[in-house]
């Protein structure tokens, strides 16, 4: 499906769903909001459309020197699978290099690919390890994601202050409780 045509079919569910809640979409002020919302969701959601070993594949340089490269504090906005709200934080990465190294921006981009999607943080921190680690010779990879979920903030327990934090890893750092505390101290400076 083309993306007009993609657009303007979820438009009118949105349009729907705003005359179910009780509004009148003909009213000023909701005339063009199922297709502003539309157009959102549509951005907000393009990591399905994405492929993340494209993106990474497209700046992977010969390298053999840093033991770690780190990329700390991405910032990410995503969309609960739940509950169809916001969660959004930010993401460090580090990985040992084999021989190869990628260009930074593409740690970021791999970020949106999976924040851009309904999403859930557990899986999101997982899937940049494992995207990362099948599309670049490493020894190992580590990724942190800290994040505010508007589901806790807003509805359901409503709690301000709460924060998320998810960690996965695996080779290298899997192995070497050391290593891992290094990524970590890294990331308090």
């Amino acid at each position: 499906m083309e993306k007009e045509d993609t657009i303007n079919k979820i438009a009118e569910h949105i349009a729907a769903i705003v005359e179910l809640l009780g509004e009148d979409t003909q009213r000023e002020g909701l005339l063009k909001t199922p297709v502003r919302s539309a157009k959102a969701l549509y951005k907000l959601t393009q990591g399905y459309r994405e492929d993340p070993d494209a993106v990474l594949r497209q700046a992977i340089f010969e390298y053999s020197g840093s033991k770690m490269i780190i990329v700390k504090d991405i910032e990410f906005y995503s969309m609960c699978e739940h509950h169809i709200l916001p969660f959004f934080g930010k993401v460090s990465i580090g990985y040992l290099p084999q021989g190869e190294m990628i260009g930074l921006s593409k740690l970021a981009r791999l970020v949106n690919v999976f924040a851009r999607r309904l999403q859930v943080q557990e899986r999101m921190t997982r899937e940049i390890m494992e995207a990362l680690t099948k599309s670049l010779k490493t020894e190992g990879v580590i990724v942190l994601c800290t994040a505010q979920h508007l589901c806790m903030k807003m509805r359901g327990v409503e709690k301000q202050d709460s924060s998320t934090t998810t960690v996965d890893y695996n080779g290298r750092f899997e192995s070497d409780p050391v290593l891992r505390e290094e990524f970590f101290r890294y990331l308090k400076d």
